[in-house]
């Protein structure tokens, strides 16, 4: 079985404490007719080049019935600026749109087969997922980018088609587990779409 969650298979529920400091759950996200779970973090350079694009997703989406939610898994021994009170300045200071939790205790990021920041988990109105990789080819830098395939899958999803393109390899820094080299991943961890 691979790391990461198959597409079709069902969200993996979670209880996560955010920055406004509530529990958040699938349940908030009842009646949404897409959503969007992004594995992000702080400092990684390829998520702070997708943050602006993360809020605009939001912003254009969210009237025609997407929800979205950011989970930071990254371990904070040796990369502090992870920690939950950082998350609060970060939030702040980027204007987050979308709730920012902290999976401390790494567990909802191995539900999900969380490979890098960022990895997004585009889930249709039953919380069955539809696409699973990158935001584009180029996360930190929008002007480079060629390709879209979130808003493409977001586009299809939302019109009742199966997206074009379902699978894409997550382009960023690797999740920071627990007891592990900076650039460790799972055995069973690969890539999704075998290199061309």
């Amino acid at each position: 079985m691979s790391f990461t969650l198959p597409l079709g298979s069902a969200a993996p529920d979670f209880h996560l404490i955010g920055v406004d400091n509530k529990t958040h759950s699938l349940a908030d996200f009842a009646g949404a007719r897409a959503l969007v779970v992004a594995f992000t973090c702080n400092h990684c350079p390829f998520v702070i080049g997708s943050e602006d694009r993360m809020n605009a997703l939001l912003a254009d989406y969210a009237p025609k019935g997407l929800a979205m939610i950011a989970i930071n898994s990254n371990e904070t021994d040796n990369h502090p600026t992870d920690s939950f009170p950082h998350m609060v300045e970060r939030a702040r200071a980027r204007g987050f749109r979308f709730p920012y939790v902290r999976d401390d205790t790494q567990s909802v990021a191995k539900a999900y087969g969380a490979l890098r920041t960022p990895h997004f988990f585009l889930f249709d109105s039953s919380l069955h997922l539809r696409y699973t990789g990158r935001l584009d080819n180029s996360p930190m830098d929008p002007l480079q980018a060629t390709t879209h395939e979130l808003r493409d899958a977001l586009d299809a999803v939302l019109a009742g088609k199966t997206p074009a393109v379902p699978l894409t390899n997550p382009i960023g820094c690797n999740v920071k587990w627990k007891g592990q080299d900076a650039h460790w991943m799972p055995p069973d961890a690969c890539d999704l779409v075998p290199p061309k």
